[in-house]
């Protein structure tokens, strides 16, 4: 059975907000109306994922519930201090020990690792994932551990820009 990567792009957060730390940054509106248009979408799509893991990043942690909220889609989810600032091949280490009954994964995270990380699974080109954009990735595999570089095709990449036209209920 193939599997699905889909990789979420925390929504834009609010620079002008109290925080004590980069960390602690929280998503402004304009983040949270995006965030909720996302999950909406993806609710529409056969892509909603089995289990979503997001930073432990306050902008990406509200993104993710955002996005399930609006969507009414409903999954495991879990909180990984490794996604936040992390590097693609520390991205490439949760995502190999991810339990093979799982078909679609969502990672919810940050710039520029999401873009590196596309390219990188892609093997070559050139990505750009704006704030609370989603992509999916199909890689013809049955485990989680064969998910490597290069093995990756682009099924979809979807800024919430495109979906501006869309209601939410």
């Amino acid at each position: 059975m193939p599997k699905h990567l889909i990789l979420f792009r925390h929504g834009k957060s609010n620079w002008g907000a109290s925080f004590s730390r980069d960390h602690d940054r929280p998503v402004a509106e304009r983040g949270r109306r995006a965030a909720q248009t996302m999950g909406c979408w993806l609710a529409a799509t056969p892509w909603v994922p089995d289990l979503a893991i997001t930073s432990s990043a306050v902008r990406a942690k509200t993104t993710l519930d955002l996005a399930m909220a609006a969507g009414a889609w409903n999954c495991p989810t879990q909180v990984m201090g490794d996604l936040y600032e992390a590097t693609v091949a520390a991205v490439l280490e949760v995502i190999h020990q991810q339990p093979d009954a799982y078909s679609t994964l969502m990672l919810v995270g940050h710039e520029p690792t999401w873009s590196d990380t596309l390219t990188y699974l892609m093997g070559g080109g050139m990505v750009r994932m704006p704030t609370a954009a989603m992509a999916c990735l199909r890689f013809e595999e049955d485990r989680w551990t064969q998910v490597g570089q290069g093995r990756g095709t682009l099924l979809w990449l979807m800024p919430p820009k495109l979906l501006n036209a869309v209601t939410l209920p």
